[in-house]
């Protein structure tokens, strides 16, 4: 159902924040990747569509799905961090939720509800009676 998408992303790096030691200010180890949803000729209307409602606090407003990772202190594992990622929020949007099936409360769960519904009327009853 979902093509091979990994033709239209795209990778920018640059500095992470944090702990990194000397290499921290040389080394461009945070990785962003970008898929233009909205411009992709690989998905239909509907799966876009599909995409920008379930996957919607990670797009911006042209319609680029952003995903950053700065796990680690090397690039290439942020890379692949950042495309196992992406693949998890592809195939999350295009799963169905299940329905919900709906049980019975128990009779032990409902004689504890009345027991303690019991127990906070005799409370009440007994500040009342003081008064």
């Amino acid at each position: 159902m979902i093509p091979h998408l990994d033709s239209e992303i795209f990778f920018t790096a640059s500095r992470s924040s944090g702990s990194g030691g000397q290499n921290v200010n040389k080394v461009s180890t945070k990785v962003e990747l970008h898929f233009d949803v909205m411009n992709s000729k690989l998905l239909t209307n509907e799966q876009k569509q599909v995409i920008l409602s379930k996957l919607k606090r990670h797009i911006n407003k042209e319609g680029i799905l952003k995903v950053t990772v700065q796990e680690t202190r090397s690039q290439f594992e942020n890379k692949e961090i950042a495309l196992k990622k992406f693949h998890s929020f592809i195939t999350s949007a295009f799963q169905k939720a299940k329905k919900r099936i709906r049980t019975k409360a128990t009779r032990s769960s409902k004689e504890r509800r009345m027991q303690s519904k019991k127990m906070k009327s005799e409370k009440k009853q007994w500040r009342r009676e003081k008064w």
